[in-house]
């Protein structure tokens, strides 16, 4: 069985198990959240199939290693670029990297089509599967004539209309849909801009005695604020949700996905983990929360966030 190695998000996490796939993981570092590359590099077997790299809350997770370490072992890169729609690397927006790439459009993210999502590629035959996958992986999906023709000559006892090559779901967008993110589309660069200088504002001015500040800024697109302690203490961390709820802010904690998935039941209930292996992961998901970054957001709010977060 083929071992992909992916991050810790519940949505790569899922689709790796229903493809019939072994996931493997390894801890994180707190620069960009992304993998410890040397840890990276220990779990990788010959088995290794794909890296799936997950750009959490707008942060660049690409590296020149890491690219390095896919071409020179002949290794898929999947990149999940669902919270870091604009985001660089190198001068170039992440998800064009990868073999692959996937996009949401959940209503919390950069741009919202209410429920959905896109995926990119540059190979033409995963393409043509991508759009038989989407409806229920019905062949008449496909664009390709001779893709198409060559299942119908494989299946003549079939209805050439309903040919399903693989089992799959129905991901199909709606019409309404596509309008409000066709509409959202032509403000996102604008809206990205403001979400970058608010970040900016953010990290400049939290306590960096407190919190982990060190975060790889270069090409970030981020539609939430960072907040990770320092220190590894539940009685502040405790005091820091009783201080937010009691000024009327909205934080989730754990950053992406509600945390440290590999503690998730129905992750427990399949594999077996030891957590002293995914210290930074742990952390995190500890004492790590976002708050929201939105386009219209003033900057004296930003500016009262870090007051109240700087005095506890």
């Amino acid at each position: 069985m083929a071992s992909p190695i992916i991050e810790s998000t519940i949505s790569d996490i899922a689709s790796v198990l229903f493809s019939g796939y072994k996931p493997v993981f390894c801890d994180i570092n707190l620069r960009n959240f992304s993998f410890d590359i040397e840890k990276l590099k220990s779990v990788i077997t010959e088995k290794t199939k794909a890296i799936f790299v997950t750009h959490v809350l707008g942060i660049n997770a690409l590296t020149e290693e890491l690219l390095q370490i896919c071409q020179e072992r002949n290794i898929l890169l999947i990149e999940d670029v669902c919270e870091s729609h604009g985001t660089t690397f190198k001068g170039e927006k992440v998800g064009n990297y990868g073999f692959v790439s996937n996009f949401s459009f959940y209503f919390a993210h950069h741009m919202s089509t209410i429920e959905g999502g896109m995926v990119c590629t540059n190979d033409y035959e995963f393409y043509q599967v991508c759009r038989s996958l989407r409806s229920h992986g019905m062949l008449r999906e496909m664009t390709d004539d001779d893709m198409k023709a060559k299942v119908i000559s494989q299946n003549p006892d079939l209805n050439k209309d309903f040919i399903f090559i693989r089992p799959s779901h129905n991901f199909r967008s709606t019409e309404i849909n596509a309008v409000i993110g066709l509409s959202q589309l032509k403000k996102l660069d604008t809206n990205n801009q403001h979400r970058i200088k608010n970040f900016n504002l953010f990290i400049d001015k939290i306590d960096k005695n407190k919190y982990i500040t060190e975060i790889e800024l270069e090409g970030q697109c981020n539609y939430a604020f960072i907040v990770v302690l320092k220190e590894a203490s539940f009685e502040k961390r405790n005091l820091v949700e009783k201080t937010l709820s009691e000024n009327g802010i909205e934080f989730r904690r754990g950053l992406s996905g509600g945390g440290n998935q590999l503690r998730q039941p129905y992750f427990k209930s399949n594999f077996e983990i030891n957590y002293d292996d995914f210290k930074n992961m742990e952390h995190v998901h500890n004492f790590g929360w976002y708050i929201g970054n939105y386009p219209t957001l003033e900057t004296e709010k930003i500016e009262r966030l870090v007051k109240i977060l700087n005095k506890i």
